[in-house]
């Protein structure tokens, strides 16, 4: 079994960081932001390494996403009521 092996599951959503982290009047909101990108940086590019060859695209289009999720705010629309942050 690799290291990685356990990284490559999503963890529980912890909503307190998703609000933080969407809400930039928040103090705290960059320190969310980071914590959130480093909980689900592996286990999403693990998802794209599965349907992409090449592992340098793979982490690009990790990074795409989470440059759109900041760039578009879009953490600042998650619903809890719609079910895990996924």
């Amino acid at each position: 079994m690799s290291l990685a092996a356990g990284k490559e599951r999503f963890a529980t959503t912890q909503w307190s960081m998703v609000v933080a982290a969407g809400d930039a009047g928040f103090d705290e909101s960059r320190t969310a932001l980071a914590q959130l990108c480093e909980i689900y940086w592996y286990p999403l590019y693990a998802y794209v390494r599965r349907r992409v060859d090449d592992r340098h695209d793979a982490q690009d289009l990790t990074q795409a996403f989470f440059c759109h999720l900041i760039e578009k705010q879009v953490i600042a629309r998650a619903d809890r009521n719609r079910g895990r942050f996924r």
